[in-house]
Order: structure tokens, then C-alpha cells, then sequence
């Protein structure tokens, strides 16, 4: 018993700790570029919270391809099918490519009927607009680095990808303030000089990332050799189980981004400073969920390694105990939200009603934060671990459309309510999602091998 707690606690701080402090520290630093132009006023913070919201989107369905890659990475890494390593590689891979293409183009040609869908607001329009162009740059990039880094973690290699996004956030937090201020020389870029600095941010840890995975971690032994057009040609079982992981996955994430984006355009319609107070809680919120997003991550891949070792037993005796952690760490961080939260917002150059508006909005945030870690592991990890991701689809499907956005809109425009009950009105889909997702998890039919 003592060394299966060994083993546990193990695999939990070394695939988990490198994680959440990679997250911790984009986050912090994302807090600190946040800061700086809060010093631009609530029409730049608005105009970058808006054109991030929809950069978001191509984030999310990226991460779905990833998701997919690490449950197979995870299963095969389990069973040492180095052939199925190599498979999953490539697919994801490719289709990130080409995600980020057509993501890219969007960005590129049609920024401007883009960001009408969210505000009309001119000033704040022209901002989102113009962030949203240069900051894709960053898309194909990001692709990349973001598959190889799914597949170091897999294979307990975690550390590096926590030193490439040290490096990145750091050069990106010294480049905000060059760029958007205009120090050491620079002239004074505001909004432009944070989507530069971002999309250079990016390239470097794309540089990293690739070197360390080709040459160092011993990847690049096993992929070179004109391996590629192989690991593409898939029987026709392969290619439903395949498509049977990735397409619940993709239509999952890239409904769930979609209500989120229908969230940011009812903030912008209710006006420039509740969208800039929402804007303004996203480091916040991205921090206390970075902090535990290495407890979801290892449980897809604690978990994934189990079921392809076919260990049913502890994965189910596992998943409990990750769970545990999440709504021990999501409690008590939400006291902390609640304690500091005031001094968070006095740090922003706004108006003082923008700041009480994004310290109502933390309130609520804390009060329904354990419930979305909870998914976050349950949804994010454990029950994606097995492969049955279609489970997780309809989860999201129905809490998101069924639940959220309708409540959304309801709150906004029939019941006019302020923005922070409208926040708290339409995370109860959470609430919703939560009891779903502990009775699929109850049983038991995503514990599979695939």
C-alpha cells in the first residue's frame, strides 16, 4: 500500500508540478502584462480582452487536437507502442497545421466583421482589430510547440516545456514593457507593441521547444527517417478509433469556445467597462485555474497510463484521490481570492466603478470555482483518459447551450441584470455539468483500453 502511495504522489508532482507552474507562470505574467495596459485605459484593456476572446477560439480547438494526442500518447507510452507514439505524433501535428492556417487567414483578411460580432464600440473595434492581425502570427508556431509538448509530458519529460514558457513569458513580459511603453530607446506602441511582443514570445519558445524535442529528448531517433508517410497511412479501424477520439473532442472544444465567445459578446453589449471589468479578472481567473490545471493534466495522464496497462483498479482508486486534491486546492484558493481581490483591483489605472464591477465579478468567481476544477479533472482528464470522449462532448454540449448561454442572454437582456450576476447566473452551467459528469465517472463506462 505505502508504495502505491509512493508511486501515486510520484507521478502526481513530477507530471502535475511542472505544469501548474508553467501555467502559475503564465498567468502571473499575463497578470503583470494585464496591469500594463490597464495604464492605456478601459478601451485598451476592452479592445485586447475582445480580440484575445476570439484567438482564444483557435486556442481551444488546438488544445482539443492536443487533448486527443495526449490520451493516445499517454496509453501507448503506457504499453511502449512506439509505433503508435510515432502515428499519433504526425496526425495531430499535421491537422494543428492546419488549424492554424485557417485560423490565421480569418485573422488576417476579416478581422473587421470579426470583432462587429462583439462590440460596437469603434475605439474599442479598431483596438481588437488591430491585436487580433499581428498576434496570429503566432498561430502556426504555437501548433507546433504545443503537440511536441503534450508528448514530453507524456513520457515524464515535463520539465523542459516549464523552461521554455519561463523563458517566454519572461521575454514577454520585458518586451511589453519596451514596446507598449516605449522604454530604452522604443517608441511608445500601446496596443501594437503587446501583440509584437507576444508573437516574438512565441517564436521563441517555439525554437526551444523544437531543438529540445528533435535533438535532446530522444524523439528525433525514432521520428527521422522517413517515418512520416508511414505513420499516416492508417488501416480503417485505426482511423474510426482515431476519428472517434478527436471528433467528439473538436466539436466539444470548439462548441465550448463558441459559448464562451457568445459570454464576450454579452459582456461588450452591456458596455466598454463590463467588458473591461470581465477583461480585467481574466489573469485572476487564469492564475487560480492554471494552479490546478497540472492536477487535470496528470490525471489524463496517470490515468491513460493505467487503462493501457489495463489496471483498472487503481485508475478508478486514483481518480478519486486526484478530485480530492482539486477541491482541497480550489477551496482554498478561493479564501485567498476572496481576502485579496481588493488589492488585485486597486492596481488598475480605471475608473473606481470598473474596479467595483471586477471585484463583484471575482466574488463570484470564487464561489463557483471548485465546482469548474472539478470538471476541469473530471471532464479535462479522468473520463477523457479511456478514449470515450464523446461522453465529455454532450457533457460540455448541454452545459454550455442548454444551460449557460440561454441564461446568459436572459440575464443580460430580459432580466438587465449587472454584470457580475450575469457572470454568476450563467456559471451555474457548471453546476449542471458537474452532477453529469460524477454520474458518467460513477459508471465506469470510460474505463477502457485502447
Amino acid at each position: 500500500m505505502k508504495g502505491r502511495e509512493d508511486s501515486f504522489r510520484g507521478d502526481l508532482i513530477g507530471i502535475a508540478l511542472p505544469v501548474t507552474l508553467q501555467s502559475l507562470l503564465q498567468s502571473s505574467f499575463g497578470m503583470v502584462d494585464q496591469i500594463m495596459i490597464g495604464r492605456l485605459g478601459s478601451e485598451s484593456i476592452a479592445g485586447i480582452g475582445l480580440g484575445g476572446k476570439f484567438a482564444s477560439v483557435y486556442t481551444v480547438v488546438l488544445g482539443a487536437v492536443a487533448a486527443a494526442a495526449g490520451i493516445m500518447a499517454a496509453q501507448y507510452a503506457g504499453a511502449k507502442d512506439g509505433k503508435g507514439m510515432s502515428r499519433s505524433f504526425y496526425l495531430n501535428l499535421l491537422l494543428g497545421l492546419l488549424l492554424a492556417g485557417g485560423f490565421m487567414g480569418v485573422c488576417g483578411f476579416f478581422p473587421e466583421k470579426v470583432m462587429s460580432l462583439y462590440t460596437q464600440d469603434g475605439g474599442v473595434q479598431a483596438q481588437a482589430v488591430f491585436y487580433l492581425r499581428l498576434y496570429a502570427i503566432s498561430f502556426p508556431l504555437s501548433a507546433i510547440s504545443t503537440i511536441m509538448t503534450v508528448f514530453l509530458r507524456c513520457v515524464g519529460k515535463a520539465a523542459f516545456p516549464l523552461a521554455a514558457s519561463f523563458f517566454s513569458v519572461l521575454l514577454n513580459t520585458g518586451l511589453n514593457y519596451l514596446l507598449i511603453f516605449g522604454r530604452c530607446g522604443f517608441s511608445p506602441m500601446g496596443v501594437r507593441g503587446a501583440a509584437i511582443a507576444s508573437v516574438i514570445a512565441q517564436a521563441a519558445a517555439f525554437g526551444m521547444t523544437v531543438v529540445y524535442f528533435w535533438r535532446d529528448a530522444g524523439f528525433g531517433s525514432y521520428f527521422r527517417g522517413g517515418r512520416m508517410r508511414s505513420s499516416l497511412r492508417l488501416t480503417g479501424e485505426e482511423r474510426r478509433q482515431y476519428l472517434g477520439i478527436l471528433s467528439p473532442i473538436l466539436v466539444c472544444e470548439f462548441a465550448w469556445s463558441l459559448g464562451e465567445n457568445m459570454y464576450a459578446v454579452i459582456y461588450g453589449r452591456l458596455g466598454t467597462a463590463s467588458c473591461a471589468a470581465m477583461t480585467m479578472t481574466g489573469p485572476v481567473q487564469g492564475l487560480m485555474i492554471g494552479l490546478l490545471s497540472g492536477v487535470s493534466q496528470a490525471a489524463g495522464i496517470m490515468i491513460g497510463r493505467h487503462l493501457g496497462k489495463a489496471d483498472y483498479e487503481t485508475a478508478c482508486r486514483d481518480s478519486e484521490k486526484l478530485m480530492g486534491c482539486g477541491f482541497a486546492g480550489s477551496a482554498a484558493l478561493s479564501v485567498l481570492l476572496l481576502w485579496l481581490g481588493g488589492a488585485y483591483v486597486s492596481l488598475y489605472h480605471v475608473e473606481p466603478e470598473v474596479q467595483r464591477m471586477t471585484y463583484l465579478i471575482l466574488v463570484a468567481f470564487a464561489i463557483i470555482s471548485p465546482i469548474k476544477v472539478q470538471n476541469m479533472i473530471l471532464g479535462g482528464g479522468i473520463i477523457r483518459s479511456g478514449g470515450m470522449t464523446r461522453y465529455v462532448m454532450w457533457i460540455d454540449m448541454i452545459g454550455t447551450w442548454a444551460i449557460g448561454v440561454p441564461l446568459g442572454f436572459l440575464a443580460a437582456f430580459a432580466w438587465k441584470l449587472p454584470v457580475h450576476q450575469v457572470y454568476f447566473i450563467l456559471s451555474q452551467e457548471e453546476v449542471v455539468r458537474f452532477f453529469i459528469s460524477l454520474a458518467v465517472f460513477r459508471k465506469k463506462s470510460w474505463m477502457r483500453r485502447l
